[in-house]
């Protein structure tokens, strides 16, 4: 999930806008929500938030390699398999299929209007 909002926000930023604020709450107040209804108090939902909230940071500073160009995007394989343990010990294939999905996901996104680009990305299918 952290993924994909990231790759949101990158979009919004190579576009030259700012992310829509309302978005990024809405993300995690439902998490919260959801982390109440399964029975944590408060001391744990709040570490976890915290937590949840420095992961999609670290997500959204290290996934994009090229920084520099407004017009492209590259996965950071570190980071995948930093997050995605499964990786660290499948074939290199498995990898480079989870990569391509992403990049094909940011190409889509990328050519939808920002106003509509979460509700539209609903629709993605490889």
């Amino acid at each position: 999930m952290f993924m994909h909002f990231s790759i949101f926000m990158i979009i919004s930023k190579k576009k030259g806008f700012k992310f829509d604020q309302k978005k990024y709450d809405f993300l995690f107040h439902n998490i919260e929500y959801n982390l109440r209804e399964s029975g944590f108090g408060d001391v744990t939902v709040n570490k976890k938030m915290k937590e949840f909230n420095k992961v999609l940071y670290d997500i959204l500073l290290k996934i994009d390699l090229s920084k520099t160009d407004n017009k492209t995007f590259k996965i950071n394989p570190a980071l995948i398999k930093n997050y995605f343990n499964v990786f660290n010990e499948a074939e290199s294939t498995k990898l480079a299929q989870f990569i391509d999905y992403f990049l094909k996901f940011y190409d889509f996104c990328f050519e939808l209007p920002l106003d509509n680009m979460i509700e539209e990305s609903i629709n993605f299918k490889l």
